[in-house]
């Protein structure tokens, strides 16, 4: 049997080093409207408090690297979570970078062979991959899969649409990124 293909080992530390701060990355938004958008979602977004607690007494840096671009809605949706989550807890370490920036990075993480966005990368204080969310919550992207499945993805967008509106405080977001975050920093298996 042969062997697998051996991807390229990705400098993690030089891809974060090179992504942008969120306020620099929404600075340089495309859209004026869209960076407006993601500010006020930003803004109406309260973290609970034991979340938010936690956050604050993470033990060691969690670095993200978050590929986003200010025109998708799903990263208008997703990217003010993460960014309300950096702000709670100081060690958590976000840069947003481009799809185009690193093609060789985006390319590893595809959405069911399609290219969507956002996608936040876990990376341990020693900028070691331990793992990524995105584009949508779980159960979002199980709908969409059933909906391509089955071949009405519009029917599927739509219940997406009602999940979204059901979780304006976006728990079931912060849950998904809150495991990533406690991987990357366990002490142990």
């Amino acid at each position: 049997m042969p062997r697998p293909a051996t991807l390229p080992v990705i400098d993690w530390k030089a891809v974060f080093d090179s992504g942008l701060d969120y306020k620099a990355w929404l600075e340089a938004a495309e859209s004026e409207d869209q960076r407006g958008k993601i500010e006020a979602q930003r803004q109406a977004l309260n973290l609970e408090r034991p979340v938010a607690a936690y956050l604050a007494a993470l033990p060691r840096p969690v670095h993200v690297v978050a590929i986003a671009e200010d025109w998708c809605g799903d990263v208008v949706r997703h990217a003010p979570v993460l960014e309300r989550m950096a702000e709670a807890g100081p060690a958590l370490k976000v840069r947003y970078i481009r799809r185009e920036q690193h093609p060789d990075v985006f390319v590893r993480f595809l959405t069911n062979g399609g290219e969507a966005i956002p996608k936040f990368i876990f990376l341990s204080e020693g900028f070691v991959e331990c793992g990524h969310w995105g584009p949508m919550p779980e159960r979002c992207k199980e709908l969409i899969s059933r909906g391509k499945a089955c071949g009405d993805v519009a029917a599927a967008r739509k219940k997406v649409s009602v999940l979204y509106e059901q979780d304006t405080a976006r728990r079931e977001v912060v849950a998904e990124l809150l495991r990533l975050v406690e991987t990357a920093v366990c002490p142990e298996p």
